[in-house]
C-alpha cells in the first residue's frame, strides 16, 4: 500500500497526482491521508467536500483502488503520516513539499524533513509546479 499525505494545496494535489502514477506502476492501492492539528474549518489544509470530490474523481478516472482517512486529533502532519505508514506497512510514502526560507525552516521545523528522516519506507517528495 502507498500512503499519500494530501492537503487542499498545490503541493497536496501534486503529491496525489504523483501517488496515482506510483500506484499504477506498482499495482498497489493508495491510502489518502488528510489531517489537521486544529479546527477543520480554520485550517485550509483540512480537506472539505469539494476537495474530496476532486480526489475521488481523480482516483476513479485513474482506476486506482483507494481508501481515504481524515484525522482531526490535534497532531502534526508528520506525526500522523509516520504513524499511518507504520500501521499499514506502507511500501512508499508520497508527500508534497513547498519552498521555505531558511528562517522559516529554523523557526517552524520541517514536517517533510521529519518524514524523510524517520519513515520506515521510501519517501517520494513532490514539489508543485505552481504553489498556492
Amino acid at each position: 500500500m502507498i500512503v499519500v499525505g494530501f492537503s487542499a494545496t498545490a503541493p497536496g494535489r501534486a503529491a496525489l497526482t504523483a501517488a496515482v502514477g506510483e500506484a499504477i506502476l506498482r499495482r498497489q492501492p493508495l491510502l489518502v491521508l488528510n489531517s489537521s492539528r486544529g479546527d477543520a474549518y480554520a485550517d485550509p489544509r483540512y480537506a472539505q467536500q469539494a476537495d474530496w470530490d476532486w480526489v475521488k474523481t481523480t482516483l476513479d478516472e485513474a482506476g486506482v483502488a483507494f481508501t481515504v482517512r481524515q484525522e482531526l486529533r490535534g497532531r502534526g502532519p508528520s506525526e500522523e503520516i509516520l504513524d499511518v505508514v507504520e500501521e499499514v506497512g506502507a511500501t512508499l510514502c508520497v508527500i508534497g513539499i513547498r519552498k521555505r526560507t531558511a528562517v522559516g525552516k529554523m523557526l517552524l521545523g520541517s514536517n517533510a524533513n521529519r518524514i524523510l528522516m524517520e519513515s520506515p519506507c521510501p519517501v517520494l517528495s513532490v514539489r508543485a509546479a505552481e504553489e498556492d
